[in-house]
């Protein structure tokens, strides 16, 4: 009996880590075509969506993902390659506005407001991604985020029916921030049964804005 139960756990470790190595291959395959740091490389699309992240770090210093997530949207907007930023984030909480943090930062590099769109209910990649069409009417857009990040957003985009490219804003070195990478390790595995088993959606879409 203790034998077929070591037997069991074994196959099933082995499985899990098989199911954990096949998802991200299969993000990472299926997205990079789509992903790009050249933005001379990139098609003009009306909107561009910048997925969302704190302003600061729990030390309280400016946090890098944050700003090069804007510097990255400035530069698309600046180069032509999109009309309106879409911010998309958490503001579960009232001390707490991702959305908000990044329109004020896009003000400050003179982003016109009336260019600046807020989705205050991308509490996950699957929510903003999704609510960018169903919520804000885009089926073809430019992502913003960091590599490991927008590989992933372009993924749902693309298997969402969405006609998606991601442009990579900068990142940090892998020493500085080894534990938002062996998360997004997990975070494709999700985002991988988020759309091909269960069918996930959106915490909450409510009444269509198109941009």
């Amino acid at each position: 009996m203790i034998g077929f139960i070591r037997k069991s756990i074994g196959i099933g470790l082995i499985s899990g880590v098989f199911f954990i190595v096949y998802t991200n291959s299969s993000i990472n395959h299926d997205s990079t075509p789509f992903v790009t740091k050249d933005i001379q490389s990139l098609s003009p699309h009306r909107v561009g969506l910048v997925l969302g992240t704190s302003e600061r770090t729990m030390t309280g210093r400016d946090n890098p993902y944050f700003v090069n997530r804007i510097k990255a949207a400035v530069e698309l907007y600046e180069a032509d390659k999109i009309e309106k930023i879409l911010v998309s984030g958490d503001n579960a909480q009232i001390s707490y506005n991702e959305p908000q943090a990044m329109k004020e930062a896009l003000l400050a590099q003179n982003i016109p407001e009336g260019d600046i769109v807020l989705d205050y209910a991308g509490f996950r990649t699957l929510d903003s991604v999704i609510r960018a069409r169903e919520v804000f009417g885009q089926t073809d857009i430019i992502i913003v985020s960091q590599e490991f990040h927008v590989k992933r957003a372009v993924y749902i985009a693309r298997t969402r029916g969405i006609d998606a490219e991601g442009f990579i804003a900068d990142g940090v070195p892998l020493s500085s921030d080894i534990r938002t990478q062996i998360r997004e390790i997990l975070a494709r595995t999700q985002a991988w049964s988020d759309v091909h088993i269960l069918n996930r959606q959106p915490k909450f879409l409510g009444e269509k804005e198109i941009i």
